[in-house]
Formats: C-alpha cells, structure tokens, sequence
C-alpha cells in the first residue's frame, strides 16, 4: 500500500484534489473531519479542550462555539496549545485508519489530507521532540504531495467559500492571513514535497493534472509493493 500524504495551505485546492483522487480509485480521508468528530462532546478533545480553555468555549447546546475557540486560538495566541491537544489525537487516528485500509486491500493508496502535514513536524521539533508521533509524521508518508497558489489567490478563494455573498468579507480576510501566517509558506513544502501541483489555473486544469498525479502514484505504489508501509 502508498501512503500519501496531501497537505497545502488554506485555499490551495488540495480539497478539490482529494475529491479527484477518490474518484479515480483512492481511499481518502481528511484530517479536518477526523478533528471535528473528535472534538464532539463526549470524545476525549473535546474534555481536554474545554478543561484547557475554559468554558466559555461551549456553545448554549453544549458542543464547542468553534468560532471563539478559533479566535482564542489565532487572535489570543493559543494555537500551539489547541494544536498539542487536537494533532496527537488526530495523527493516531489517521494511523489506525491507514491500518485498516491496507488489512482490507493491501495494494491500494491511502491519501490524508491535511493542511499541517510540515507544520506538525515543525512545531514538534520546536518544543525539542526528537521523537514520537507528532516529529516523525511526515516520514510516515511513502509520498507527500504539495498543492501550491498564490496566498492573495488562496485568500480569495477562502473568503468566497467562507463568506459567498460577500458579507463579512473584512473579516474573513483577516482570519484568512492569520491562519496562513501560522502555515509555511509554499516555497519550503514544495522543497520537500514528492510531487507538486500548481493550481492557479481552472478546475479543469487542476482534475487533468490531478490525473497525471494519480499515475505517478500508481506507478510508484507498484513500485514498492508488496513491501508495505507506515511502520
């Protein structure tokens, strides 16, 4: 089994590449919806979150008011604690569901999609983790690939999706450049990425060369089989 790991910043269109490569026959799963299931009441996180930021971070209904959880985050200067309860928890997650796929068809290519693949690694290091599930994630992947544009492009596009009808569109913008200044510029993924998609053409453009992706990575999963990966 590939594993391949698919990251890019905000707006970069790695999410419109993973709904190409599950068409074209990969198993994908996305790191932002394994945090949002774990960060539902009852699950560990979310106790861990709450506990960590207090409880004005649960809405009336009792679940977690996401939007001022990411304001104590990016305006407040939490982020990295947010980030040390939420990424452990996620990257085991990931890991026992790469297990799974490749126990039901082992020749198959599993893709992540996350945004943070190198930032994980980054700030592990940073705080001086030489080792351990959160430093070494990214050499966990036999392939990483980099979806890269433009960070006013990305931004335009975060703002459109986020806020379409144009309302709200100072501070959509705003939450955008922070996020981003929190994520590595592309120049210094792509150095180490395996492979790198350029979107800042057309969808058309970004599902033919997610194409010609998909049998670079068909070829290299021939390559290795049937050795395996991941441990």
């Amino acid at each position: 089994m590939l594993s391949v790991g698919l990251t890019g910043g905000l707006g970069s269109g790695k999410s419109t590449v993973a709904v190409y490569l599950r068409e074209l026959g990969a198993k994908v799963i996305e790191a932002d919806e394994l945090g949002r299931a774990l960060m539902e009441p009852g699950q560990p996180v979310f106790s861990a979150i709450v506990h960590a930021f207090g409880p004005e971070v649960m809405s009336i209904g009792g679940s977690l008011n996401r939007a001022r959880l990411a304001e104590m985050a990016f305006k407040e200067g939490r982020l990295q604690e947010l980030n040390a309860i939420i990424h452990p928890a996620v990257i085991n997650a990931q890991r026992r569901w790469m297990r799974e796929v490749c126990v039901r068809n082992p020749e198959t290519i599993a893709v992540i999609e996350s945004a943070l693949i190198f930032e994980v690694e980054r700030d592990a290091l940073a705080r001086g983790e030489q080792e351990g599930v959160l430093a070494d994630w990214r050499r966990r992947f036999d392939a990483v690939v980099v979806v890269t544009a433009p960070d006013e492009m990305k931004i335009a596009r975060w703002v459109a999706r986020v806020s379409p009808l144009g309302s709200g569109y100072a501070t959509a913008e705003a939450d955008a450049r922070a996020r981003l200044a929190h994520q590595m510029p592309d120049a210094e993924k792509a150095a180490r990425a395996d492979f790198i998609l350029d979107n800042t053409g057309d969808l058309a453009a970004l599902r033919a060369a997610t194409t010609v992706l998909w049998q670079q990575l068909q070829e290299e999963n021939n390559r290795i089989l049937p050795s395996g990966s991941l441990e």
